[in-house]
């Protein structure tokens, strides 16, 4: 035992038994230097098993939930389990997204198998360079141009073929056929011919204002055009059936010459990717080309035949790990981007400003997210389910309110498989699994990493592995055995389990990092154990000036603590305070007042609402312990208080019950106990001593207390057995135990701690001796009991 009993007498721990040491001989290396570090995750067997299963199967909804796993690398670590453990099978299609030409503002999508995304984009990049530049040249080539010419010359012939018979007949009249341009359309006009020219109407006005014309010479020259108009309407008639069919005619060859030239690069594209989706898109390109932007001069439309590469993949390549720090609902999803068109006052978008987010990256292999920073996020947590739910990637223009876009993209949904790994503390897990319904069909597989480890081989080779990472990720030096042994004690310190070591990798990082700095001021190439020291003790520093604070008050007589000499109804009881992940213990003066009266035992603490539900049960704890104890065959008689003196915040916790009782006890029976030891420990109502939390921090907060006001003689504190072996004292309270003036004593039973604090024996519960302190317990409250009926 830890702490050793002889004749129900309680002895001070040893000062090796109040503090593990690691030997850096037992390590096996001189530094980490010779230290292979080795990626995975060692020291949790059973939660890597869980996680590999996980890991190596598809099924639907067994994704992951890792549970625990904190600290230094934790997400890199997942990363090299997954790249180490999944399979090298992956066979996702690539997914294209190209212009629907029947409903713009839905994109279509076109799936490749994979690698061969890409090679169809650059063939879609390098047919809409042709498409805008080289196929309008050759349109304009002589060849083309020769043979517009052509046709506009026989449509020429055509239209003197038709107007010959009428313009023999004009001139036998004196007049003429001329062709007159209006806008676009060339039209006949009959025109007089005066020695020999045909003459404008403008220059006959003229002339018959000059006189040079008279009227009934106008007259006449007007009834004779006028004889022609019926003529005249047909032939206008047929020209412009002429004329249409010369427009048809020329645009026909424009699209032949086109489609002759296009056809042969659409092929070619064809050829290499012999899939119905691509050919049906082709041809849908095609058409439009051909029918739509040549003949409408639609200016630049290359982005249309362009096509967006939204996820690719190589055949046979590890399946992708993407790891989100920031999972927000755009980070998830993706975006539309939009670009405002300035002075036409409306935004512009296309299938091209689709960007994928991390759940279209991480299809066909793992996303890896931290689940209390997702939930979080609003709409993140559901878009992931639903995505894992329904299988498919579905991506929308965040506008709820519909204020900024005036043309809204509706892609086509793209199938995934994601396998989706959350890593999160044990109540985020508790919330999800209580709270949210989807989460249990969703998170099948639970890898739940515990917070410690065994302190052990493996443990220490876990260790040493994260500081050889460490030096070689953060640059720093190398650390001695001797620095790797104190560092893994201090895990031991942090996890303040018996044989345990914390897996909290990372205050273990921080410390190391700092301790590197501290060695390189000093001119080392290596971290030593002095170095881990000094960085664990500035560490310290840095978070407990409430501490100093508390202590100097003590010092001053502010704050009234007592640590010589012996009290009735007094006894110092040990909390703690923390300051981010430092934990630091201090004294409390623990006072219980006894007096006649029927009220029973009255917890100030709970009556002015600074108990929590903790402190308040184990106090009505002290109800059932004293009625084992006393064993009175008549009702107590006497009322009590219990306070913590001085204390104004909130009280909670069961640890000092033991300190309650010894007081209440003493307050009974008159007895006072020891001022120079502090205690720490629960108690059932039987009497058994039960452990606490933070017994290290507590026992060196009296410590400081009683070093800052130099008591004299010798101070200590009591402590449960159940805690001694897991003490991880420093080193100058180790010293001062050597020194016997500073003890630790460790008790199993509410005899054996009344039985410290009084200097008394305790007495046998059924038959105890006269003097003991049970019996002059007993026999004080009978007196009560007996005045009590007098009164009545």
């Amino acid at each position: 035992m830890a702490g050793e009993v002889k004749k129900n007498k309680v002895v001070p721990l040893a000062a090796e038994a109040c503090r593990w040491r690691c030997d850096p001989q037992k390590l096996g290396f001189s530094s980490t230097e010779e230290v292979t570090a080795d990626e995975r995750i060692l020291g949790q067997d059973e939660a890597v098993e869980a996680l590999e299963f996980g890991l190596r199967n598809r099924f639907k909804g067994d994704n992951i939930f890792v549970r625990g796993l904190s600290g230094y690398g934790r997400m890199s670590l997942i990363n090299e389990t997954i790249n180490q453990i999944a399979p090298n099978n992956l066979e996702v299609p690539d997914y294209l997204y190209v212009h629907n030409f029947e409903e713009s503002d839905k994109p279509n999508l076109i799936s490749l198998p994979p690698g061969l995304g890409k090679e169809f984009r650059n063939a879609m990049d390098d047919f809409s360079d042709f498409a805008q530049s080289e196929l309008p040249a050759y349109l304009s080539s002589d060849v083309v141009q020769s043979k517009r010419k052509e046709l506009i010359e026989s449509t020429q012939r055509k239209l003197q073929e038709l107007g010959q018979p009428l313009d023999q007949r004009l001139r036998d009249a004196g007049l003429t056929l001329v062709p007159m341009q209006v806008g676009h359309n060339v039209v006949p006009m009959i025109l007089p011919v005066i020695n020999g020219n045909p003459v404008t109407f403008e220059e006959i006005q003229k002339q018959r204002l000059e006189g040079r014309l008279s009227e009934e010479e106008f007259q006449h020259l007007t009834r004779r055009i006028g004889g022609f108009e019926k003529e005249l309407a047909e032939l206008g008639e047929q020209i412009t059936a002429v004329q249409i069919k010369q427009e048809q005619d020329l645009r026909q060859l424009f699209a032949d010459e086109a489609r002759h030239y296009v056809v042969n690069r659409i092929n070619a594209v064809k050829s290499r990717f012999d899939f119905p989706e691509v050919e049906e898109y082709l041809e849908q390109v095609l058409n439009d080309l051909i029918n739509q932007r040549l003949l409408n001069d639609a200016g630049d439309f290359s982005r249309l035949y362009r096509v967006n590469l939204v996820s690719t993949h190589v055949v046979g390549e590890r399946p992708p790990v993407v790891s989100v720090t920031n999972p927000t609902l755009l980070n998830l999803v993706g975006s539309i981007d939009t670009e405002f068109v300035s002075g036409a006052g409306f935004s512009r978008t296309d299938h091209l400003m689709i960007k994928p987010g991390a759940l279209l990256q991480a299809n066909g292999g793992f996303l890896v997210v931290d689940a209390r920073e997702i939930i979080s996020e609003p709409g993140a947590w559901s878009i992931l389910l639903r995505t894992l739910k329904t299988g498919m990637f579905e991506l929308t223009q965040l506008d709820p309110f519909g204020v900024l876009f005036s043309h809204r993209l509706k892609p086509e949904p793209i199938p995934v498989d994601i396998k989706v790994i959350l890593v999160g503390d044990p109540e985020t897990h508790y919330i999800l699994d209580q709270y949210e319904p989807r989460f249990a069909t969703q998170f099948k597989i639970l890898a739940d990493f515990s917070d410690t480890f065994g302190r052990d081989d493996e443990g220490f080779r876990t260790y040493a592995n994260m500081l050889a990472r460490l030096a070689k990720r953060d640059d720093l030096n190398h650390f001695r055995s001797d620095a790797v042994a104190m560092l893994i004690e201090h895990g031991a310190r942090i996890c303040a389990q018996k044989n345990r070591l914390t897996s909290k990798l990372g205050r273990i990082a921080d410390i190391a990092r700092e301790a590197s700095f501290l060695s390189r001021e000093k001119n080392r190439t290596l971290v030593e154990a002095d170095d881990v020291v000094l960085s664990i003790n500035k560490g310290r520093q840095r978070g407990d000036l409430p501490s100093r604070r508390f202590r100097r008050l003590i010092t001053e007589g502010s704050v009234r603590i007592e640590t010589s000499g012996s009290k009735i109804g007094q006894i110092n009881g040990l909390a703690v305070t923390s300051a981010g992940p430092q934990i630091y213990g201090f004294p409390m003066r623990v006072t219980a007042t006894v007096g006649p009266g029927n009220a029973g035992m009255i917890n100030i603490e709970r009556e002015s609402e600074l108990s929590g539900a903790i402190h308040t049960k184990g106090f009505m704890i002290l109800s059932g312990l004293l009625r084992h104890v006393l064993r009175l065959d008549h009702p107590m008689a006497f009322s009590a208080s219990i306070a913590f003196e001085q204390s104004y915040g909130g009280i909670d916790g069961d640890s000092a019950s033991v300190a309650e009782f010894c007081a209440l006890l003493s307050a009974l029976t008159g007895l006072p106990l020891r001022q120079d030891l502090a205690v720490t420990s629960a108690v059932d109502q039987k009497g058994n001593i039960l452990p606490v939390g933070s017994v290290t921090e507590k026992v060196e907060g009296f410590f400081d207390v009683c070093n800052n006001r130099a008591s004299e003689g010798s101070t200590g504190v009591v402590i449960p057995c159940g805690n001694s072996e897991e003490l991880m004292l420093r080193m100058d309270v180790v010293d001062a135990i050597v020194e016997e003036r500073f003890k630790v004593y460790c008790v199993e039973t509410i005899q054996q701690a009344v039985e410290l604090f009084t200097g008394m024996e305790f007495g046998d519960l059924d038959d105890p001796a006269e003097g003991s302190v049970l019996h002059i317990a007993r026999s004080k409250a009978h007196d009560f009991w007996l005045s009590a009926r007098k009164k009545d």
